[in-house]
């Protein structure tokens, strides 16, 4: 059974002027895997009516649906995340409905991807309510500009507490998202030796930036055709990628952090 199915099961137990019981017996707890035991637990502790939009959602919680920075996901969602899965699928049912062609190139049409291979989420043992950290998840990748994502970061602190690194890495790639979007950059990948930028056709860069690195570090800095910029480094700690890449869009032409 599903943890949907044992909750609609229990629910037919008993009627509004009969009390019942449901009782489910499980194997040795000691053969149960750690999200088959989570599972339970949500299911025990939600005994009110209308709970089972709760429950789906510790659901997607346990099967890894976070958010697109989360480490521990799984299916279509490991890929993606949640939130960007949900967008999807609205932008889908949308295309199909008006007969348009369906385009899953990005969330948003000229949004930039950065990768930079390091553990960027709202940890559950900072912030256990899942219902929370989703809203949080959305206000932070719906942020318009580092203003909003600045003014964000204060209200969590406020509320939750100093920030765990991981969050703070999801505020620090959120940045570097808006700066590379402006810039015209598709997508930043770098990891502990090299890296790589893909450009859009016609980015908002000074071409002499480019130029300038290519020529005077040719060791680092290298063209491959006119949309990629190949770059290689020791960026060993997740700490060292982050700076690295924002260093590199400062030098294509993003301003200093402030």
């Amino acid at each position: 059974f599903g943890l949907a199915q044992l909750h609609q099961l229990r629910g037919r137990v008993g009627r509004s002027h009969h009390r019942a019981y449901a009782y489910l017996i499980v194997p040795d707890k000691r053969s149960m895997t750690a999200d088959a035991s989570k599972r339970l637990k949500a299911l025990a502790a939600l005994e009110e009516l209308g709970a089972g939009f709760t429950l789906a959602t510790h659901d997607l919680e346990i099967r890894g649906a976070g958010e697109l920075l989360g480490e521990k996901q799984s299916g279509q969602i490991e890929a993606i995340g949640f939130v960007l899965y949900k967008q999807l699928l609205e932008r889908a049912v949308q295309s199909l409905k008006s007969g348009e062609m369906i385009d899953f190139e990005l969330h948003t049409p000229h949004e930039a991807e950065i990768e930079l291979h390091v553990a960027a989420l709202i940890p559950d043992d900072y912030l256990p309510d899942v219902h929370t950290r989703l809203t949080l998840y959305k206000r932070i990748a719906s942020a318009a500009d580092i203003e909003a994502l600045r003014e964000l970061q204060v209200e969590i602190i406020d509320r939750f507490g100093l920030l765990p690194r991981p969050l703070k890495n999801l505020f620090a790639i959120s940045t570097l998202k808006l700066d590379a979007t402006a810039l015209g950059i598709r997508k930043l990948d770098l990891g502990p030796e090299s890296g790589r930028v893909h450009f859009r056709e016609n980015p908002d860069i000074d071409p002499r930036h480019i130029l300038r690195l290519v020529q005077t570090q040719p060791l680092i800095y290298r063209l491959d055709g006119p949309e990629k910029l190949h770059l290689r480094g020791a960026w060993q700690h997740p700490e060292q990628r982050l700076q690295g890449a924002r260093e590199l869009l400062v030098m294509l032409g993003a301003r200093p952090a402030a």
